[in-house]
Order: structure tokens, then C-alpha cells, then sequence
């Protein structure tokens, strides 16, 4: 997929890149959580036949500068901002963190629309409580253990987001290894992220969940047409955050896509259904 590197300085000097590809008017995608551009190109490729789509590396991702200090959802508003600024784009997109990120951004930048698929947003510790395993992840981390960190996010998270009983069951130091594994043999592709750098990256998107917790009245103020978006396959407590802001956000629509789940916009899921919800939100 052809397309071309962009760069914009941030409110404190951190460079933030992104892809571009298409033509049309302006929307920007935000990736999620161990996530960076090189996994919304699918999704990006067919949005670019109506749109011109920007792709950022969230900071400390690929293209873009470091976490620097003080990190949190602030230093993520800017950072859109200013691509906002130099892109001229009105709409956005965001998955997982990156709808957090969107909602907060709907809220504080000139944006017109925002597409929101599955924010992990805290409704009466919903998400805080699944996410306990944090403490031992980033533990694991600090330790240079990354392949512990990955497989302790793999039993405690995975199991909440349908990964089968034959992932999720195996004992720690198995997963483990596998990751090892994993982490030597793989290969990236240029621009692209490897796995075992974004993993350590998870702990920036939990702070922004931290951050964000119990703030879901603060959306009743939003002006610009929200789309929430899910899957029927998604767990329970990404369903009770989507319908808690269902009922509070005043110019709101929602859709849920049979079959999908939290991966919907990923490669492993299916791009292309997504797809053609944005086109319909963001063309009328």
C-alpha cells in the first residue's frame, strides 16, 4: 500500500509522525494500545478511496519522538492537534485508547465528527478491575523482561477478549518461552514496529485509562456527531462503557457489527466492514 511520511512538531517539541494515502477530505486514525500506523493500513487503504487519511505513530511509536515527560492525555491532545493544524482534517477515528483519545479531543479541538470504536472508558471499575495484572506487567517490564511482560498481559487480558482456553491456560514460563521465540524470529518491514517494542508501550495506554476513569459526565458537553461503533463479539465491560455513553452523549448514533470483536479495525478482524461504517458516518 503506497503511501507518504508526514511529520509535525508537537506543543513541546516532540516530532509526531504519520502516514498519508488517498484523496478526499481529511480524517485521521488513532491506533490503540501495542499498536502503531502499520496496523490501520488495511482499514487506511480502504478509507482512501473516499478520504485522505492520516495515520499517526501515537508518541514513542515509530515515527514519532519519545513518551518525554509529564506524558498523559494532554501531551495526546496536542500532539493530534497539531496535526489537526497542519492536515486541515475535521474528523477522526479512534480504537481502543485512541477512541479515549478522540472523545477527549471532540471535546477540545475544532472536529466536526468522531468515529469511537470500544473505548476502554472506567464505568464503576469495569475496566480498572480486569486490569490488576498491570503492577506484575509493569514489573516484568522494568526487569527487561519482556517476554514475561507479554505473557502475563496475555493470560489476564487475553482471556477477557475471547483468546482460546489453549492460549490463555498455559502456564506462565510456557507462554513465556513461546514469546522468546516470537520476539527472535520476527522480522518488521521498514516504517513498521516490532511486537516487542510495542509491548512495553501498554503502560502509556493504561495511564490514559487511569487518567480517563469515571469521567464519562464530562461528555455530555460534546458538540461534534459521535458514532460509537462495536462488535457483538466484544466483552462485557467494553459493552457497558459504550452503552453508558450512549446515554450520555447528546448528538450520538451507534452501530454493532455482527462477528467482530475489539480487533474489528485490525487485520485480524475485518477492516473492511468497518470500513464502510466510517464511510457511511464520515460521507453524509
Amino acid at each position: 500500500m503506497k503511501y507518504t511520511k508526514e511529520f509535525v512538531n508537537s506543543s513541546d517539541g516532540t516530532v509526531v509522525g504519520y502516514r498519508k494515502l488517498g484523496n478526499g477530505p481529511g480524517l485521521v486514525l488513532l491506533h490503540g494500545g501495542a499498536n502503531s500506523s502499520q496496523h490501520f493500513m488495511e482499514l487506511g487503504n480502504y478509507l482512501s478511496k473516499n478520504f485522505t487519511v492520516y495515520i499517526p505513530d501515537r508518541r514513542g511509536r515509530g515515527l514519532s519522538g519519545d513518551f518525554g515527560d509529564h506524558y498523559g492525555m494532554e501531551r495526546e491532545i496536542e500532539d493530534l492537534g497539531a496535526v489537526l493544524k497542519k492536515t486541515g482534517a475535521k474528523n477522526i477515528f479512534g480504537l481502543s485508547s485512541g477512541a479515549l483519545i478522540a472523545l477527549e479531543a471532540a471535546l477540545n479541538l475544532p472536529i466536526t465528527k468522531a468515529a469511537i470504536y470500544e473505548p476502554p472508558l472506567d464505568i464503576d471499575n469495569n475496566v480498572m478491575s480486569i486490569m490488576s495484572f498491570m503492577e506484575r506487567f509493569d514489573r516484568e517490564i522494568a526487569e527487561g523482561k519482556i517476554a514475561a511482560g507479554t505473557a502475563t498481559m496475555t493470560k489476564d487480558f487475553g482471556s477477557h477478549f475471547g483468546l482460546p482456553k489453549i492460549i490463555t491456560g498455559l502456564p506462565h514460563f510456557l507462554l513465556e518461552l513461546t514469546f522468546k521465540i516470537f520476539f527472535k524470529t520476527e522480522r518488521v518491514k521498514d516504517d513498521e514496529v516490532s511486537f516487542k517494542v510495542l509491548i512495553p508501550t501498554f503502560h502509556y495506554d493504561y495511564e490514559l485509562v487511569k487518567e480517563e476513569s469515571g469521567q464519562v459526565e464530562k461528555f455530555r458537553n460534546l458538540k461534534a456527531e459521535i458514532l460509537l461503533i462495536g462488535g457483538t463479539e466484544s466483552p462485557s465491560f467494553l459493552k457497558k462503557s459504550m452503552k453508558k455513553l450512549k446515554n450520555t452523549i447528546p448528538n450520538v448514533e451507534q452501530v454493532e457489527i455482527k462477528g467482530l470483536s475489539h480487533t474489528g479495525p485490525l487485520v485480524t478482524g475485518n477492516p473492511k466492514l468497518v470500513a464502510e461504517k466510517l464511510m457511511d458516518f464520515f460521507s453524509s
